[in-house]
C-alpha cells in the first residue's frame, strides 16, 4: 500500500488539521501531492504532506493554493513523560524528514498546533515566526462583541444600515469580488476559479464551508467572505471587497456574522492573520489574541539560492 493510501485511511480516524486532510489536498493539488509517513508498530505515528511542483527546472515542496498551513502531525502515546515526549517527537520528525523526496526548495507554514520545529533545525532547515489572530472561545458571542474595539462596533452598526448579509453566496460571486481586491493591490489572483470550484465542491460535500456576501438594496456586492471549518476551528480562509465601496464597512459586518455563525460549528475562530500592518491592526480590533506559527524552509540548491537572492535584490531596488 502506498503512503498516500495509508494516509487516506489515517485521515478517516485521526484528528488531522483541515488543511492537511487528504480530500483537501486532492482538491487544491490534484495529483501533485504526496506524504511522508513515520510508522510505529504498523500504525501511522506521524505525517508530513507536501505539494510537489516543478519551476525553473527545480523541484519545490511548497504550500498548495488556498492552503494556509501544512507541517508535521504527530500522534503521541498516552501517558508520556515530558522528556519521553520530546525524544519521541525528535525520532518521528527525523523519520518524516528522511521520507521527503529530493528537493531543491522546501517551504511550509506549520500549524500553530504543530509540534516544535527544533528537529528540523538540526537537519539544516531555517525558521521564521509569523502570527495569526485567534478567538479562543466562541461560546459567548455577546462577550466576544464586547471585546471589539469601539470603532469596529460602530462600523458594524453602520454597515447594518446599508447592506444585508447572506450566507449562501456563490463561488463565482466570491471570486469576482475577491479579484477586485487583488487588482487594487496590483496583484493577480493567486488561485483560479476552477481551483476554487474544486475546493468548494469538496467542502460543500462535507458541510464545511459558507460563503458570506454583503449586498446593498440594488444587489451590488460590497464585500464577500469565505469561511471553512473542521470539528474544532473555523477559519477565515479569504475575503474581498469592491474598492469603490469600502466606506460601507461591510467587511467588518461580514466578519462579525462569520464569528457568530462559527459559534455554532466550532470552538475557535482563526483569522488566518497577515503580517501586513494594516491587516494585523484590523484583526486585532476584533479582540483576537496573537498566536505564533513557524514558517520552515530549506534550499539545498546553490543555483536556486542565488536565483532567489538576485530576484529579491532586483525587487527591492
Amino acid at each position: 500500500m502506498s503512503n498516500k493510501d495509508l494516509y487516506r485511511k489515517f485521515c478517516e480516524t485521526a484528528d488531522v488539521p483541515l488543511f492537511s486532510r487528504d480530500w483537501w489536498l486532492d482538491a487544491v493539488c490534484g495529483d501533485d501531492w504526496d506524504v511522508s509517513l513515520a510508522l510505529k508498530d504498523g500504525r501511522v505515528a506521524g505525517s508530513l504532506p507536501y505539494h510537489a511542483r516543478r519551476k525553473w527546472g527545480f523541484t519545490l515542496l511548497v504550500l498548495p493554493p488556498l492552503t494556509k498551513s501544512l507541517g508535521p502531525w504527530i500522534t503521541y502515546p498516552a501517558g508520556q513523560k515530558y522528556e519521553t515526549r520530546l525524544s519521541y517527537e525528535k525520532e518521528i520528525m527525523g523519520d518524516l524528514i528522511a521520507g521527503l523526496p529530493r528537493f531543491d526548495m522546501f517551504h511550509q507554514n506549520f500549524s500553530p498546533e504543530a509540534a516544535d520545529w527544533l528537529p528540523f533545525h538540526w537537519k539544516g532547515f531555517s525558521q521564521t515566526t509569523s502570527y495569526t489572530y485567534v478567538i479562543e472561545d466562541l461560546s459567548d458571542p455577546d462577550a466576544i462583541f464586547a471585546e471589539f474595539r469601539d470603532k469596529i462596533r460602530t462600523s458594524i452598526r453602520k454597515a447594518g444600515a446599508t447592506v444585508a448579509v447572506s450566507g449562501d453566496g456563490s463561488v463565482e460571486e466570491f471570486f469576482k469580488v475577491s479579484a477586485k481586491t487583488f487588482e487594487r493591490q496590483g496583484l493577480g489572483s493567486p488561485y483560479t476559479l476552477d481551483r476554487l470550484k474544486s475546493l468548494d465542491r469538496a467542502l460543500a460535500a462535507r458541510n464545511s464551508r459558507r460563503i458570506f456576501t454583503a449586498k446593498d438594496a440594488s444587489g451590488t456586492v460590497h464585500s464577500a467572505l469565505y469561511l471553512v471549518w473542521d470539528g474544532r476551528t473555523a477559519y477565515y480562509l479569504m475575503g474581498g471587497g469592491d474598492p469603490a465601496l469600502r466606506t460601507s464597512a461591510a467587511a467588518s459586518l461580514l466578519l462579525w456574522d462569520a464569528i457568530r455563525f462559527s459559534s455554532g460549528v466550532a470552538k475557535v475562530f482563526d483569522f488566518e492573520g497577515s503580517m501586513m500592518e494594516s491587516v494585523e491592526r484590523f484583526f486585532r480590533a476584533f479582540g483576537a489574541r496573537r498566536k505564533p506559527y513557524s514558517c520552515v524552509s530549506k534550499v539545498p540548491s546553490k543555483v536556486l539560492r542565488t536565483k532567489m537572492f538576485l530576484k529579491d535584490l532586483f525587487r527591492r531596488r
